[in-house]
């Protein structure tokens, strides 16, 4: 399998809506704002609809390189889905143990806030909450699932929210080939990103927060952020460009653009739904170092994502979404291992993004009064309830609230830089070919025990 039907154009997400959206105006000159949000992907988008409903009478403008959503906001997989996957321990270091509970608890209660949301203001996002499905295929992912089970009660996770399924039981969910067995954590939702993105968008105008597109940032001052048809004085300037971050002025080194790819399958008859079952719409994800995530989209289709090529020199992004045909195969591939009735099922659709990836993989919320200068993002692919979360926040910061979440662990957390080039392409992509190793391995060897070379790339990775 080397290819589909189509490649790139943004996502399939947008495609079935009709395409990307045409353009919103471009910042018509220069403009004053109380608020100033850089990028309209779910951060921005989040932080706006939350400041202007608590606060109407503020002047709240986006600005934003393409169009609303253009970037992870609408293209990822998917999942909407709480809680924290690498560093608790981090987290814990900075603000205690009891800190990192109540965020971990926040991030699932955003879960039911999401959908609250596009409930109230109308926006049908074929959410589902069928809960997800973290499966294991060989003996070394199913003690790292187990062993994920065992220490999340002490991180505010109570056993009745996460459970452990045998394989008989994960098995009625999804037929999976090969599971083991799967830990279910029922605060998870499916979703079209695309329709949350185009949605939350209206949303914000409604509202009445100006959302100018087309309008790129050349360089960001105190005060003020300049781009190519005018500029916006702002006392405060929220950045929430994720993945593109790096692209802003001066932040070449701040966050990783981090690639992820997927691919969908053509709408499947109802005799492979009866031989693969997932009737609960469950999000799926497996116990892989280099993993796959998964979804049953609401026209029955499956798509699937994972790590291609997963960063490109110079922290450069893609062409509007298109990948190479070699990580359109490799998901070929896995998707066939996962679900062998879909080997060589034909692939429609193709498409990557880039997320965040701080160097401590540890999100990040903040403002400094000093300087007007607010953030958020850095959420190694788990954007779709941090996002809000961190919209929420960012709200309670700039209107100088103190509350439970400007107490959460990520609050006003800075992190080291990336390294330069050409050590960070060498580190990154030398990293997923040891993490590809240490899968291929657990695969063929049979083991309970996670391979020594996935243990050592997370140490220099520094994600665990």
């Amino acid at each position: 399998m080397t290819g589909a039907r189509v490649n790139g154009e943004v996502s399939f997400w947008y495609a079935g809506l009709g395409g990307p959206p045409s353009y919103r105006p471009a910042l018509p000159g220069d403009v004053a704002a109380d608020v100033c949000i850089v990028g309209a992907g779910y951060t921005g988008l989040w932080t706006a609809y939350y400041l202007a409903q608590a606060e109407p009478a503020l002047r709240i403008v986006v600005v934003e390189r393409e169009f609303a959503g253009f970037g992870a906001s609408g293209r990822n997989g998917g999942q909407l889905t709480g809680g924290l996957e690498y560093n608790r321990e981090k987290y814990a270091k900075a603000r205690g143990h009891e800190a990192v509970v109540a965020m971990e608890r926040a991030l699932r209660q955003t879960v039911d806030e999401v959908i609250a949301v596009a409930a109230r203001e109308g926006i049908d996002a074929d959410i589902v909450k069928g809960g997800i499905l973290r499966v294991a295929t060989n003996p070394a992912q199913w003690s790292r699932v187990r062993h994920e089970q065992r220490i999340g009660a002490g991180w505010g996770v109570a056993p009745d929210e996460a459970v452990l399924l045998d394989r008989d039981a994960t098995l009625r969910r999804v037929r999976v080939a090969g599971a083991l067995g799967s830990r279910f954590q029922p605060a998870a939702a499916r979703i079209q990103p695309a329709k949350l993105a185009r949605g939350l968008a209206e949303a914000v105008e409604r509202l009445g927060v100006s959302i100018y597109e087309r309008t790129a940032v050349t360089e960001l001052r105190p005060a003020q952020v300049v781009t190519a048809t005018g500029s916006v004085r702002a006392p405060l300037i929220v950045r929430a460009a994720e993945g593109f971050t790096p692209q802003l002025p001066g932040l070449r080194r701040s966050w990783l653009p981090m690639n992820s790819a997927m691919i969908v399958t053509d709408p499947l008859p109802d005799r492979l739904w009866d031989e693969l079952g997932w009737a609960g719409f469950e999000t799926l994800g497996d116990a892989a170092h280099g993993y796959v995530y998964a979804q049953r989209t609401a026209d029955g289709r499956v798509a699937i994502g994972g790590r291609g090529v997963p960063y490109r020199f110079g922290s450069r992004t893609d062409n509007a979404g298109r990948t190479q045909d070699a990580t359109i195969a490799m998901l070929g591939v896995m998707l066939g291992r996962l679900f062998p009735p879909l080997r060589g099922a034909p692939i429609a659709h193709a498409w990557c993004g880039v997320l965040g990836v701080p160097r401590d993989w540890c999100a990040t919320v903040g403002l400094d009064r000093r300087t007007g200068a607010a953030w958020a993002g850095g959420y190694v692919g788990l954007g779709l309830a941090s996002s809000n979360l961190a919209g929420r926040t960012l709200r309670d910061l700039i209107l100088d609230r103190e509350t439970a979440l400007t107490a959460l662990p990520w609050v006003d957390r800075t992190v080291r830089t990336w390294e330069p080039e050409p050590l960070r392409w060498l580190g990154v992509h030398s990293l997923y070919r040891i993490y590809r190793a240490a899968d291929a391995l657990e695969r063929r060897r049979r083991s309970a025990r996670t391979s020594g070379l996935a243990r050592f790339a997370d140490a220099v990775a520094g994600r665990k």
